[in-house]
């Protein structure tokens, strides 16, 4: 027979295999659900009007909320027309963290959101197509007693979109709208301590900056990090796993090389699977605890979008050589309908990607949803990736069908053979459909998982709509696809095994040779002129080309 160890291990061994990657599997939604905390955290912060009336002061100057060096403030702008000071002199504090916390390189990113608190007025309400025209600063010291450090600096616009659920009266006039929430800033790394943004909103009447964007109260801004123990977990578990599938996979490759016949494509792809299992597993990311890397974010999206494109593209061609004759097999060319599809949505995420986080490593203020035309264009890709991902899915199903349609019709002449040689292609049959049904399962959490992440990752955008994902989700999932990339790599590994007509149809390793007693003992295969790494993928060759 082939000698693939998926069908040379006896199913005691199969059996403990499996129990064993299924125990590793609940311990990976475990390390989520029981020791890691929530992903994110986040932390509202209610803008201190500070006022600024100095005209020779330079403009650097940094408004403390509080502090020793606290600014000169007013409560309500009231109180500031009391005091004739005019809304160019208001600037809006917020210091990160609140008082007596510290930042920690730990939480790797900061995404800051913005809520406007607006009064409806009589006389100055929020007139359609209103943009808010901010004057953002960012600066960051790593003690309480240094001076501050701009970071970034930025005039940026805001698409507001208000409602106003009561009658507009009179009466109603100091009642607040319902505004969304506006995507402000987004640092991709904590390298300091302390943040310190000042906003101001530019009041120019005759350019029309400004105006027509009702009665401003409050700023509110919502602080979202990740934190600290999740990613000290997160680390762990790609540091922990980055060595088993990088020895799995040369192992895995060391067998196929030592093969007296040349690997075939089915066998090259697993091994690029695990080539971007380990690029996704390498913990990189402990440098950004030491190094002030604002691209990681990024870096990791790239990964990611690697890894997907490597596993979509293996599910289908992993069906595909189970359907395709001999002819046609074993040539990536005969792929491209399916596999091009996902290349181009691949580059398509990267653009998008760079789109924005690529802009906010200069800018760290800039967000594509911040206009129209960027908030269109982003709800249609979320809303689009999503469907393709299901069509996706869809798509494999009908192939897996094929695949067992396929095994179907060589299985009607298993009665015609003897009872050994019939039990033994009946349970080569089983073995590989069950592998089948956990690549389907596995590929049905991949895709919403997929899901949740670009609605999660928007959710902000969504309005109330938001989507809570649970750590256990995603330890849990990234647990998966290490286990699934090992459980395909290890049985699809050429065994040591070699029997009869294996040593000439170039099955058998280099140097392994002779049969083995007891329940190990496997017939051999009547299909030798059809190389591959198991029986099933010889008898579907033979049964499409028939």
């Amino acid at each position: 027979m082939a000698g693939a160890i998926i069908e040379n291990m006896s199913t005691k061994k199969l059996v403990i295999l499996g129990v064993t990657l299924l125990l590793f599997q609940a311990l990976a939604f475990m390390v989520g659900g029981l020791i890691a905390p929530s992903p994110t955290s986040a932390v509202e912060y209610l803008t201190t009007k500070c006022v600024d009336k100095d005209k020779d002061a330079p403009k650097t100057k940094w408004f403390m909320p509080w502090g020793v060096h606290q600014c000169k403030k007013v409560k309500t702008f009231d109180e500031a027309t009391a005091q004739k000071i005019e809304a160019n002199h208001i600037v809006f504090a917020a210091h990160i963290p609140m008082p007596k916390k510290e930042m920690s390189p730990w939480f790797q990113f900061i995404l800051v959101i913005l809520q406007f608190d607006i009064a409806f007025n009589m006389n100055n309400p929020i007139v359609d197509g209103a943009v808010v025209t901010i004057d953002a600063s960012l600066a960051y010291r790593d003690d309480l007693f240094s001076e501050w450090t701009e970071m970034a600096h930025s005039l940026e616009h805001r698409n507001l979109n208000c409602n106003f659920t009561s009658e507009k009266t009179t009466e109603n006039e100091g009642r607040y709208y319902g505004c969304d929430p506006l995507p402000f800033m987004e640092v991709g790394s904590v390298a300091h301590k302390y943040y310190l943004i000042n906003i101001r909103l530019p009041v120019k009447d005759r350019k029309t900056v400004n105006n027509g964007i009702g009665e401003i109260r409050d700023i509110r801004l919502v602080s979202i990090h990740q934190n600290g123990g999740f990613t000290q977990v997160w680390f762990a578990m790609k540091t922990f796993l980055t060595p088993s599938i990088l020895i799995i996979m040369i192992w895995y490759w060391r067998r196929i090389t030592l093969m007296t016949r040349p690997p075939v494509l089915l066998e090259k792809v697993i091994f690029a699977l695990g080539i971007s299992m380990t690029f996704i597993n390498i913990p990189v990311e402990w440098f950004s605890v030491g190094f002030n890397w604002t691209w990681m974010l990024l870096f990791g999206d790239i990964r990611q979008g690697i890894f997907y494109s490597m596993l979509l593209s293996f599910w289908i061609i992993f069906c595909g050589e189970h359907l395709m004759d001999q002819t046609e097999r074993n040539r990536f060319s005969v792929y491209w309908k399916q596999v091009g599809p996902i290349v181009f949505g691949s580059f398509c995420l990267f653009i998008f990607d760079m789109c924005e986080r690529g802009v906010q490593l200069t800018n760290p203020f800039y967000s594509i949803w911040a206009s129209d035309v960027g908030t269109e264009l982003a709800m249609s890709f979320i809303i689009v990736a999503g469907i393709c991902a299901c069509l996706y899915f869809l798509f494999l199903c009908f192939m897996v069908f094929q695949v067992f349609r396929n095994i179907s019709g060589k299985r009607t002449s298993l009665p015609a053979m003897p009872k050994a040689r019939r039990l033994h292609y009946e349970g080569l049959i089983f073995r590989f459909k069950f592998l089948m049904l956990v690549t389907l399962t596995c590929a049905a959490m991949t895709i919403i998982f997929f899901i949740i992440s670009q609605v999660n990752e928007g959710h902000w955008h969504w309005g109330d709509r938001t989507v809570q994902v649970n750590s256990a989700f995603f330890t849990g999932i990234y647990g998966m696809w290490n286990l699934y990339v090992f459980a395909i790599m290890f049985l699809y590994a050429p065994s040591h095994k070699c029997y009869g007509n294996e040593q000439s149809s170039g099955q058998c390793i280099a140097g392994d040779g002779g049969a083995t007693s007891g329940e190990d003992i496997q017939l051999t295969t009547t299909i030798t002129h059809v190389d591959g790494p198991t029986e099933i993928y010889k008898m579907t060759g033979k049964e499409a080309q028939e």
